[in-house]
């Protein structure tokens, strides 16, 4: 059973709902989720109808080296998401009410797009698949990766970047998350370096992150341009709430704006804390991550404490 707060929502404040990104799978996700709700149960099998195999089974069981390739955890993360809210419309448990706005880290902008009805949840999902496909060709093709640089203003991260990056190497900032947690992103080789340098720069730690490749960095630009070919026949309607682009930080309403932004994002850095900044300067004072994990909750938090943040499910 999935319980909120009973508090009620003032008529002044907004909520926002969070969809997390890649790196927030572990075996057993979206298992309670499919026990407790057969609203939640239908998506999982439609999901498994689309993709023409048992990615619930994935979810459920794993082992953690199946679920974390890239073509398999991608369209999980947006499943189970996208199962947590069947799940809280069928239980008429909405946290603070319905969304005013959302924003989904990385791959999770599709899941908001999902929700917003930008998207389809079939397109959807096909659309993610091809993309996890494609984002792992690249980093088969290229072997990269991506760290987590705690303790480090901007700045600081990027002369780490510098110190670790040998000709002909790509290592750069691709994911501002919150204030001193920077992930950086290129060439196996030199994000090893980072690493062993970030001591030297008073890093606070160096997380070498659960993902495939070197994300958000020129090395996807394959990547790039099989998710256009992909994304250009795909209907994209304008949202039915703001979504929160990771390019730019900015709402779009035009789908031919959304269709390449979604594409850029693949190559971009991805502006999660200015994201969350724009959210609260513009009236959202609760937070709900919807899908698995809590790494966005734990963001929000070091971004603005001031702020009600929840998950769905627990």
């Amino acid at each position: 059973m999935f319980l909120f707060s009973s508090h009620e929502p003032s008529l002044l404040t907004k909520t926002a709902y969070l969809f997390p990104g890649q790196g927030a799978q572990s075996p057993g996700m979206g298992r309670q989720l499919f026990e407790s709700s057969s609203a939640a149960a239908r998506v999982f099998t439609r999901a498994d109808e689309i993709l023409g195999y048992s990615l619930s089974e994935i979810c459920f069981q794993g082992p953690a080296e199946r679920l974390d390739a890239t073509e398999h955890s991608q369209p999980a993360l947006l499943v189970c998401s996208v199962a947590a809210l069947a799940a809280i419309r069928e239980n008429e448990t909405l946290p603070f009410g319905e969304a005013d706005s959302c924003a989904g880290l990385s791959l999770g902008e599709y899941t908001a797009m999902v929700h917003a009805g930008a998207l389809s949840f079939e397109d959807g999902l096909r659309v993610v698949r091809a993309r996890g496909e494609a984002m792992q060709a690249a980093a088969d093709a290229q072997p990269g990766g991506m760290v987590s640089i705690l303790g480090l203003d901007d700045d600081r991260v990027a002369e780490l970047c510098e110190a670790a990056r040998q000709p002909g190497e790509v290592l750069q900032v691709a994911n501002l998350l919150c204030p001193g947690n920077i992930a950086i992103s290129g060439h196996k080789a030199s994000c090893q370096r980072a690493i062993e340098l970030a001591p030297r720069f008073h890093a606070m730690k160096a997380i070498p992150l659960a993902v495939a490749g070197a994300f958000h960095t020129s090395i996807m630009q394959s990547a790039e341009e099989r998710l256009a070919a992909v994304l250009e026949p795909v209907e994209i309607r304008g949202p039915s709430l703001p979504v929160i682009s990771n390019v730019d930080a900015q709402v779009h309403n035009d789908p031919d704006a959304i269709r390449r932004n979604l594409i850029r994002q693949v190559v971009s850095p991805v502006l999660w804390a200015t994201s969350m900044t724009k959210l609260i300067e513009s009236g959202h004072e609760h937070f709900v991550e919807v899908g698995h994990g809590r790494v966005l909750r734990g963001l929000m938090r070091r971004i603005n404490r001031g702020k009600e943040v929840f998950g769905f499910p627990e």
